[in-house]
């Protein structure tokens, strides 16, 4: 979609013509005047405020000349949780409105998901930090930077006794340059990182198993079989979560032959990889650590444990045992989640044994940056700040008040701290105690670099000045050392011509700018001394009574960085549907037991033995498929200072994530309060009623019959119709959709609301059944309550041939245009919403208020230029992308061809991590779209109907292993 040629520097403001001095204002029509009025103004600006220092270069794709409304593509960097993310921005006339992956980019490969696609909302958010606060008022950088002039001084001379920094997970190798030399000026302070997600049993593994800390890289392309223990490695959190989906994928799609890939999984809480596995078991983490000890003693890497009585835990046993042994240097085996320490590092051993280190599974040195070679642990801040030792604290990036572990108690140890400064985007719960707030710059407004999950470094490029008055962390950290230089641009150039040493590094800028990647960057493969066997582990404490906690972040909030963001808190939860809300996700049995409903508040509380008799209410939500004695509480809600949209939104599970328990050393009392709390789920039926709406079938079925799938009476389309035939002899547009690449993630959701500019109606709309998106992602379930296959299917509209929705319109505002599209004229729409009544697949939306916000400043210039932001008592759907099918039918018109395949693809196709979305014309027999629709997989949704739908499905094709049940 995007092609990135070298590059040239972007031009600066263009020049306004001014109208020749001398000429009578009298004489003047009035265009002119407005015209002499706009320059005035124009000029005005400039001279108060004027252009910036240094150019915002360059273009991915430089244009002769600046075309309004032609959008253009700039390479830059998403950062989350300290990792980039290769991203391409649209920028209309310096605004941008959309993101897209970078294709060169490890870490996103073209694709996206649902953070990225919402960081567009999330720079435009007018709850943003927008001004320096100073003791509870509002005030400036100069203020600021006064303050700092005698604390600069004393740090000189005592070494910076007293002063720390607290960063929250990062990369970046300016930032870690920075901080090496402020610490080499200040040798006395200490710098400390803290990422509430980052689970510190990881690094405990990695030294069990090589004796230091280390990354994981999975190459999934090159695994027959994947056991995972408690690692959802394509969920949101998993480093590398979109570049692990794509490869899953590799030949277990529709135009595969073999699916011969087979993926097992085993976990505690659903998570994505166990809804995508072939065999999925549920248990508790006790006897996940359990089974993995087991297995791990068929290889002699450990003295096995005790043989239970569990028939299913005996019968996992062998059979992986067997599979791993079939495929060794061919397997791969991963542990996270509830996973113990030594569980994790018998996983490490275990790929070891198999032959599979260096082939399937890659290690390398830790990307994030670790303070002195080693995590300074927001425990030893705590101890210091206890101790008084802590004079100045420093806190880039971080909120620890609201996500420390519950038992230090932050933020009544920051009251102890003379001088608490924070630099962040939001003015967040940290923010409002610390002495100083400054407001920090969004990566799209800023200068900076990062690295990808395989270390790969990438220039962060911003796209439009700052929106406020913001900084960013390098400029707080050269104000602290009080270095000089003060403009990232020239700070950040400095360093990678030391580092790069380039003969031409203007040469070797630029490319680094247009490909989104500095080639060469990639971190080298360790290869690490491993443990010859493990200790057992000491045998598990007496049965306690209450409920295991699993904290696990949730997939739209993350670690609670995007609560303020309406659309994902709007997102439905690909599991349990929810929006605007988090729950406490219990299996069916364990709520039988307790006597629970959905809906049901409870009140958690850790036992005496966990803490300080910590507890928090919270609704409950049963989830099929969890496991038994165990409950899951999502992270990333019940904010207090999140902005206008989060705050208040869910509960808030870190106030019971003491250390304790994030590492299963607690037990949760559950007691019913006796309230209840109105959820708004946006599916309402988990069930296919018999109606296969996703088709499944057994690899074994689909060897011996390629069609079995689509062989039954309801899934073929009816021969007789009653509407003529349409001839489209220039273009034919279609769509075809396989499920078995389809992972559930929704990225195709946001990428779509942000492209279509679809509005967030909220919480009470939602549970009123008026959510406006344009493409949902239903979620079924197959099989009994307690251990179903989990099935996703994605429904944009159909564009159906013969569309119900056209023959009720009374207006004629739902029409089929000269390419098959089943278009919308908004402009004829009168509201009788017959055409949503005589959908069959529930596609259309229907604005019953004015849910786009038409006076928020910001937003208006968020939006897609290119389409219409509709108004209330008007009804709108999926077009495919109107928009961009336009704009690629007058590039090829202008170069006097027709549009090549791939040329044009909606915004659904481009975000989808697993390429589980074609687009394309059916006129055109080599196509991907046609290949695909070719398959013997391809199936029309609710055929029977006879409404001939453009957009098809490839069936499920499962792949068990025969011998577990």
């Amino acid at each position: 979609m995007f092609d990135l040629p070298s590059l040239t520097p972007m031009p600066r403001y263009p020049t306004i013509p001014l109208v020749p001095a001398g000429r009578a204002a009298a004489s003047e029509s009035r265009r002119t005047a407005l015209r002499l009025m706009a320059a005035s103004a124009a000029l005005a600006a400039g001279g108060c405020k004027g252009p910036p220092q240094t150019e915002i270069l360059p273009y991915v794709a430089m244009p002769e000349q600046l075309v309004p409304g032609q959008p253009l593509f700039y390479a830059s960097t998403f950062v989350r949780r300290g990792l980039a993310h290769g991203v391409l921005v649209e920028s209309n006339m310096g605004r941008p409105t959309k993101v897209e992956g970078n294709p060169l980019h490890p870490a996103t490969l073209g694709a996206s998901d649902v953070f990225m696609q919402a960081s567009i909302l999330q720079m435009w958010d007018p709850d943003r930090s927008q001004t320096v606060w100073g003791s509870g008022a509002v005030s400036t950088w100069r203020a600021f930077e006064t303050m700092l002039v005698p604390l600069r001084a004393r740090w000189q001379q005592d070494g910076g006794a007293g002063l720390r920094i607290l960063t929250g997970p990062a990369s970046s190798p300016l930032l870690a340059a920075q901080l090496l030399a402020l610490f080499a000026r200040y040798p006395n302070a200490r710098w400390h990182s803290y990422d509430p997600l980052q689970d510190e049993r990881d690094a405990q593994a990695a030294r069990l198993a090589f004796g230091r800390p280390a990354d994981v890289l999975l190459q999934c392309e090159r695994a027959t079989a994947v056991v995972s223990f408690d690692a959802d490695i394509i969920g949101g959190d998993w480093p590398g979560a979109i570049a692990n989906a794509r490869q899953l994928v590799q030949g277990r799609n529709s135009t595969a032959t073999g699916f011969t890939r087979r993926l097992f999984s085993v976990e505690a809480t659903p998570g994505l990889f166990g809804a995508m596995a072939d065999n999925r078991l549920a248990l508790a983490p006790a006897d996940i650590d359990y089974l993995v000890a087991r297995v791990a003693a068929r290889f002699a890497l450990t003295p096995a444990p005790a043989a239970r009585t569990d028939p299913r835990l005996a019968g996992w046993e062998a059979r992986l045992a067997a599979v791993l042994a079939q495929n060794q240097g061919r397997s791969l085996v991963v542990g996270g989640g509830s996973l113990s320490a030594p569980s994790r590092a018998l996983v490490h051993l275990l790929n070891a044994r198999l032959g599979n280190a260096g082939r399937t599974v890659i290690y390398i040195d830790p990307v994030r940056l670790l303070p002195g070679g080693a995590p300074g642990s927001i425990g030893a801040l705590a101890a210091d700040m206890q101790a008084g030792a802590v004079g100045t604290l420093v806190m880039i990036g971080a909120n620890p008040v609201y996500n420390a572990p519950a038992d230090i108690g932050f933020a009544a140890l920051l009251k102890r701290v003379p001088l608490a400064i924070h630099l962040g985007l939001y003015r967040d719960e940290t923010a409002r105690r610390s002495h100083w707030h400054l407001p920090r710059s969004h990566d799209y407004e800023r200068w900076s670099d990062a690295r990808a999950f395989d270390g790969t470094a990438s220039i962060v490029q911003p796209l439009i000045a700052p929106l406020y008055d913001s900084r960013s962390e390098h400029q707080l950290v050269a104000l602290l050392a009080d270095d000089p230089e003060r403009n990232d641009y020239a700070r950040l150039r400095r360093f990678w011509s030391a580092r790069v040493g380039a003969f031409d590094f203007n040469g070797f800028w630029q490319r680094a700018l247009g490909r989104g990647i500095i080639d060469g960057s990639a971190a080298s493969p360790l290869v690490l001394p491993t443990a010859a066997t493990l200790a057992p582990r000491p045998a598990p404490p007496p049965v306690r009574t209450g409920l295991l906690p699993l904290f696990v972040p949730d997939m739209r909030m993350d670690d609670g960085e995007f609560a303020n963001n309406g659309w994902l808190q709007e997102l439905p939860h690909p599991l349990t549907k929810l929006t605007w809300d988090n729950a406490a996700l219990l299996a069916p049995a364990t709520a039988r037991r307790l006597g629970l409903e959905p809906g049901d508040v409870v009140r958690l509380a850790l036992g005496q033995e966990a803490g300080q008799g910590n507890a928090v209410e919270a609704p409950v939500w049963i989830l099929p498929g969890h496991a038994d004695d165990c409950i899951t509480l999502p992270l990333g809600f019940g904010r207090s200072a999140a902005g206008r949209v989060g705050d208040g939104v869910g509960f808030d599970a870190y106030r019971l994530r003491t250390a304790a328990a994030a590492t299963g050393q607690a037990t949760l009392a559950v007691t019913k309060t006796g309230r209840r709390h109105q959820f708004a789920p946006i599916q309402g039926n988990d069930r296919m009623e018999g109606r296969e709406l996703v088709r499944v079938v057994g690899v074994d079925a689909f060897r011996r019959d390629p069609r079995v799938a689509t062989a039954a009476p309801s899934a073929r389309t009816p021969e007789q119709n009653l509407y003529p035939q349409y001839d489209y002899s220039h273009y034919r547009w279609g769509m075809a959709i396989d499920l078995n690449s389809c992972i559930g993630c929704g990225a195709c959701t946001i990428a779509c609301q942000a492209e279509n500019n679809i509005p967030v109606v909220g919480k009470e709309q939602v549970r009123r059944e008026r959510a406006m998106h344009w493409i949902r992602v239903d979620r079924y379930y197959q099989g009994p309550r307690e251990r179903p296959r989990t099935l996703f299917q994605p429904v944009p509209c159909m564009h159906c041939e013969y569309a119900p929705c056209e023959e009720v319109c009374p207006v004629g505002a739902t029409v089929h245009d000269s390419e098959g599209l089943n278009v919308q004229v908004y402009n004829r729409c009168v509201g009788t919403r017959f055409c949503s009544n005589n959908c069959p697949y529930k596609v259309r939306r229907f604005n019953f208020l004015q849910f786009s916000d038409q006076h928020t400043e910001t937003y208006k210039a968020m939006r897609n230029p290119d389409v219409t932001v509709r108004q209330r008592g008007v009804m709108e759907k999926c077009n495919y992308c109107l928009q961009r099918i336009t704009r690629g039918r007058l590039d090829a018109e202008r170069l006097g061809r027709r549009i090549a395949d791939g040329e044009v693809i909606t915004a659904c196709q481009a975000a989808c991590p697993t390429g589980a979305i074609v687009f394309g014309d059916l006129n055109d027999p080599a196509s991907r779209v046609n290949r695909a629709k070719a398959s013997p997989l391809d199936y029309a949704l609710l055929a029977e109907l006879n409404t001939r739908p453009r957009t098809s499905y490839a069936a499920r094709v499962l792949n068990p292993d025969p011998e577990l049940p």
